[in-house]
């Protein structure tokens, strides 16, 4: 029985740690990325914004202003992707040489062997390599919005300006999900560091990540004011 409850150092308080903060991370993303339809999250009203801007494109003359808008998107999303390389970066050298941070955990928990520490390391890895992924294609479809942006027809008259600006819309779209998506395994990385003290700190670490992902979503203020409607609304 004690074979079945134990992973290699790992014991069934650290697995049942582990399965919730991965059942927090893949449950909370699908249920920010499908709402219920009486309280949308604050992703999915942006993507209302953002076919707005794109039908605003169509007749706005220069269009200045939204290249730049793109730019600063696509220079956002960049910053993330050098940001998550130089922390993958960071924890494969801890990896290799664990000593600065071994002695604190030895401090905080009784179980910080140098295998096991470096075993710890690895979910907050994982988090930052999918979140580098995830930016790394964002910052890919940015671009491509940039170019579908660039196709559409100055003359608004034109039958194919509104198409080209719907289809740049949804390339937004998909670029700010996986932004997101990013956004959200950093958040997790974050929380995923609570295994280095234990399972009840990674627990509690999760939680609270939860909770600060879910009232960004679903309860900050910024979501009320995107909510609120116009006069000809």
């Amino acid at each position: 029985m004690t074979q079945i409850l134990q992973i290699g150092p790992f014991g069934l308080p650290d697995i049942l740690a582990f399965g919730v903060l991965l059942a927090a991370w893949l449950g909370l993303g699908w249920r920010i990325e499908h709402p219920p339809a009486g309280h949308p999250s604050v992703a999915t009203i942006a993507e209302k914004y953002r076919r707005e801007w794109m039908q605003q494109l169509v007749t706005r003359q220069p269009r200045i202003f939204d290249a730049s808008i793109i730019d600063n998107l696509r220079q956002g999303t960049a910053f993330f992707v050098s940001a998550s390389m130089i922390a993958i970066g960071g924890g494969v050298a801890l990896i290799g040489n664990p000593g600065p941070l071994l002695g604190l955990t030895h401090d905080l928990a009784q179980t910080a062997t140098t295998l096991e520490f470096q075993l710890r390391i690895l979910p907050t890895l994982g988090f930052l390599a999918n979140a580098l992924l995830k930016f790394i294609w964002a910052h890919r479809l940015f671009g491509y919005c940039a170019i579908l942006m660039a196709a559409v027809p100055n003359d608004h008259a034109d039958p194919m300006a509104g198409f080209r600006a719907a289809q740049a819309a949804e390339v937004n779209i998909h670029a700010a999900r996986n932004f997101n998506r990013g956004m959200r395994s950093i958040y997790f990385a974050l929380g995923a560091l609570g295994t280095l003290i234990g399972p009840w700190a990674l627990f509690v670490a999760t939680v609270t990540v939860s909770g600060v992902i879910m009232r960004r979503e679903f309860l900050s203020q910024s979501r009320e004011i995107m909510l609120q409607k116009g006069p000809s609304e």
